[in-house]
C-alpha cells in the first residue's frame, strides 16, 4: 500500500510499504479514506522527537471497515467509523474511567499510545491505504450512514475537535464565563469553537497569525493579535481588568519559539497574567520531555521558566494532558449528526495522499492560508 513514511528531518515521502493485516482477534481492518495532517505530526516532521526512520505517519483517520479480527462483534464490515488518536483497550484501570490517553496495556510501562507518534507505541500511523485499529470494538466510533459529505467534519472527531473540547473541560468552563485562548492553530480553533457551543460569555483567542485569527473572528470569538500590542494587556482591557474566568493553552513546547530568550513557554506565563485570581488553566499544547533542536537555556532537557510565584498568589488551578478522545467523540459525533457543529471550517486543504509531502512542508512554515490540511488516499 501507499503510505506517509518518515525518513528524517523535513523529509516525508509517499512510499510502498506492507499493507496492515489482523493480528489479534480484537483487530479491525479499515480502507481509510479520509485521513488529517496535524500540528503534533510537525513536532516529527522537524526532527524535535525520537521517531525512528520508517515508520509511518498519521493519527486522525477515518475509514471503512474491510476486515475484522474473529471477536469482534459491534463494528461489521462496510461500517465507516473514525478512529480515536489514542490506542486504548477499554479495560484497564484507567480505560474503565475514561482516561484513555493514559491506557495503562497498550504501551507499556508507559500510560498512552497513539497511531503513527513518537514514543506511543509501535503502532502504525493512517496517513496510508489502510490501517490496523487494535481492540476494534471499543475503539472505533461508527458514523451515520447518510450524509457522505459530512466525512471532513467527522474526521476532526478523531483528535482535533474532541482535544479542543477537552480544553474546555479541563478549564472548567461553564456557561456564560469568558475564556481565553492562546494559540489559533487548528486546536486552538476548536477550544475557541467548543466554548462557544458551550455558551461561554466571551472567547478571546490570541495569535499573530491574520488567516487564524480570521477564523476565530468568523466564529464568533474576539481575535487578539499579539504582534500589535500586549497579549496580556488586550485581554486584561477587554475583562474589566480582572483577566478571563478561563484559560487555554493551545501552543505547546514551541511556545518558545516566538518567545523572547528571557522569557521562554510565554504563554504559559502569559496565560497567569491574562487569567483573574482563582480561574483555572487547562494545558493541551504538546509538551514534550525533550527538544533536541532547542538551544540549551530554552527546553532542551524538557526544562521550563514558569512563573510559579503568580500562578501560586493568584490562587489559580492548572490542569494538563492529552485528549481522552472516546469520552467526548459520542457526543460530538451527534452534534455534527444534527447539525449543530461544523468543525471543519478549519479545513485549508484536501490533498491526494501522494502531495502529503508539500502539504507538511507548507503546513510546517504556517505559510497564510494553511490551517488545517486533509489527505485522501
Amino acid at each position: 500500500m501507499k503510505a506517509v513514511v518518515y525518513h528524517g528531518p523535513k523529509d516525508v515521502r509517499v512510499d510502498q510499504v506492507a499493507d496492515p493485516v489482523i493480528e489479534a482477534p480484537t483487530d479491525v481492518l479499515i480502507r481509510v479514506t479520509t485521513t488529517n495532517i496535524c500540528g503534533s505530526d510537525l513536532h516529527m516532521y522537524e526532527g524535535r522527537t525520537s521517531i525512528e526512520p520508517g515508520r509511518v505517519l498519521g493519527h486522525e483517520n477515518l475509514g471503512e471497515v474491510i476486515e475484522v479480527g474473529a471477536a469482534v462483534e459491534r463494528v461489521r464490515v462496510g461500517d465507516r467509523v473514525c478512529v480515536p488518536f489514542n490506542v486504548s483497550c477499554g479495560y484497564c484501570k484507567n480505560c474503565e474511567r475514561g482516561l484513555t490517553a493514559f491506557c495503562l496495556t497498550t504501551n507499556p510501562p508507559s500510560a498512552g499510545a497513539a497511531f503513527g507518534f513518537a514514543g506511543m507505541g509501535p503502532y502504525n500511523g493512517g496517513q496510508a491505504e489502510y490501517l490496523r485499529v487494535p481492540h476494534g470494538d471499543f475503539m472505533c466510533l461508527t458514523l451515520p450512514p447518510e450524509r457522505p459529505d459530512k466525512e471532513i467534519d467527522y474526521v476532526m472527531c478523531a483528535d482535533i475537535f474532541p482535544t479542543g473540547y477537552h480544553a474546555t473541560e479541563l478549564a472548567g468552563l461553564r456557561p456564560g464565563e469568558s475564556v481565553v485562548v492562546y494559540g489559533a492553530g487548528p486546536v486552538g480553533l476548536m477550544a475557541a469553537y467548543s466554548a462557544i457551543i458551550k455558551g461561554a460569555g466571551r472567547v478571546l483567542v490570541v495569535d499573530l497569525h491574520p488567516d487564524r485569527l480570521r477564523l476565530a473572528e468568523e466564529i464568533g470569538a474576539i481575535p487578539i493579535d499579539y504582534s500589535e500590542a500586549s497579549a496580556v494587556e488586550q485581554v486584561l482591557d477587554l475583562t474589566g481588568g480582572e483577566g478571563a474566568d478561563r484559560g487555554c493553552e493551545c501552543v505547546g513546547f514551541q511556545a518558545h519559539d516566538i518567545a523572547c530568550v528571557e522569557r521562554p513557554n510565554i504563554t504559559l506565563n502569559n496565560l497567569i497574567a491574562s487569567v483573574r485570581p482563582t480561574g483555572t488553566i487547562a494545558v493541551v499544547g504538546v509538551f514534550v520531555r525533550e527538544d533536541p533542536q532547542a538551544p540549551d537555556r530554552l527546553y532542551r532537557r524538557g526544562e521550563i521558566v514558569f512563573d510559579f510565584g503568580e500562578f501560586w498568589f493568584k490562587g489559580q488551578t492548572m490542569a494538563t494532558g492529552q485528549c481522552n478522545v472516546k469520552a467526548y467523540n459520542r457526543r460530538l459525533r451527534d452534534l455534527i449528526a444534527d447539525g449543530k457543529a461544523s468543525p471543519s471550517f478549519v479545513v485549508s486543504h484536501e490533498l491526494p495522499l501522494d502531495e502529503a509531502p508539500e502539504g507538511y512542508q507548507q503546513f510546517d512554515v504556517r505559510k497564510s492560508g494553511w490551517t488545517k490540511v486533509v489527505l485522501h488516499p
